[in-house]
């Protein structure tokens, strides 16, 4: 049930009986930069009541580090 936005791969799971989290990656499969450590998987970092809500906030997630990633030059793990 993996799921696409701004070449993410977004990925919600059940983490206890109606508490859910989204999991994301680049859709490339290389890892993220931040501040010169590398991260294969990054976790959204709240539970939602939906899968869809967790989806949600890995977007808004995604949003605020593709700004941080931009403002901050390249992704060495691109070079």
């Amino acid at each position: 049930m993996n799921r696409n936005y701004k070449d993410f791969e977004i990925e919600p799971f059940e983490l206890g009986r109606g508490l859910w989290h989204a999991r994301f990656r680049r859709a490339d499969k290389q890892p993220v930069a931040i501040n010169g450590v590398l991260f294969s998987t990054l976790n959204a970092g709240l539970a939602w009541p939906s899968p869809d809500a967790a989806v949600d906030d890995a977007k808004a997630a995604i949003d605020r580090l593709t700004k941080i990633i931009v403002a901050s030059g390249p992704n060495p793990a691109q070079t």
